[in-house]
C-alpha cells in the first residue's frame, strides 16, 4: 500500500498541479523552511470568501513540493474558513506516507503558507 502512495507523491514531485502563479491575485504569500530551504509561494483567487483558483511555486524537497499539489487540489472551491479549519492532520492524511519528525515542517509548509496567506486576505 506505501508503494502506491509513494509512487503517487513521486509524480506529484514531478509534475506538481497547480504549479505556477495567478496574476493579480487576491492573496499572496511566500514562506520558507529555514531548517532545510524549502520555499513555496502561494496566489490565490478569493470570491465571496471562496477559493476560487490557487496556485504555488515551490523549491524544494519531495515531500514538499508533492504536498503542495496535492494540496493545492484539496482547496479549490473551499470557504476560507474551511481552509483555516484544515489541521496538520489533514495534510499528512493526504500524502499518505509516513513522515519522520524531520520531515514535518517540509510536509506542512505548503499549509501553513495558505493559511497565512488567508488570514492576510481577512485582515484586508
Amino acid at each position: 500500500m506505501i508503494d502506491m502512495y509513494q509512487e503517487e507523491l513521486l509524480e506529484h514531485y514531478k509534475s506538481p498541479r497547480n504549479s505556477g502563479k495567478i496574476e493579480n491575485p487576491s492573496v499572496e504569500f511566500h514562506d520558507t523552511n529555514p531548517l532545510c530551504g524549502d520555499e513555496v509561494t502561494v496566489t490565490a483567487k478569493i470570491k465571496n470568501n471562496i477559493v476560487k483558483n490557487l496556485k504555488f511555486e515551490s523549491r524544494g524537497c519531495a515531500i514538499s513540493v508533492a504536498s503542495a499539489s496535492k494540496l493545492s487540489e484539496q482547496i479549490k472551491g473551499k470557504t476560507v474558513n474551511e481552509v483555516l479549519k484544515l489541521d496538520n492532520q489533514f495534510v499528512l492524511d493526504l500524502v499518505g506516507v509516513p513522515i519522520s519528525a524531520m520531515r514535518l515542517k517540509c510536509a506542512l509548509l505548503s499549509l501553513k503558507a495558505i493559511q497565512k496567506a488567508i488570514i492576510q486576505y481577512k485582515e484586508k
